[in-house]
């Protein structure tokens, strides 16, 4: 089956267990049409960029799947009639990164980066 990335924003004004259980929510819904979930993370509430429906900030959440392509289309699907989901992203990957995703990292084990001029 192929693997697949997503992140989904939900409501700032969700509490944190409500926004988890939107993980737990949408990892059923995939695994009742045959795919499963190989990872999870929750990384909290950030800043974005710019307004999404008059929030300024969002409950990110990150999940590894290895899915068949309806699944994923009936999870984006159920996603985007949610109310408390503002922007959904999936992309299809060659093979999922072991270990925590780069958000969940600390600066000391993000590798090595340029330096600030």
């Amino acid at each position: 089956m192929p693997l697949y990335e997503h992140v989904f924003i939900s409501r700032q004004d969700l509490s944190n267990t409500q926004a988890e259980s939107l993980i737990e929510h949408f990892s059923t819904v995939l695994a009742d049409n045959g795919g499963t979930v190989a990872d999870s993370e929750y990384w909290g509430v950030k800043t974005m960029a710019y307004k999404i429906n008059k929030n300024r900030k969002g409950h990110y959440a990150f999940l590894r799947t290895d899915a068949p392509a309806a699944a994923v289309q009936e999870m984006e699907r159920l996603m985007r009639l949610h109310d408390d989901v503002m922007r959904v992203l999936t992309i299809k990957v060659d093979a999922h990164q072991e270990g925590p995703s780069v958000q969940m990292q600390k600066r000391e084990e993000r590798g090595d980066r340029r330096e600030r001029r």
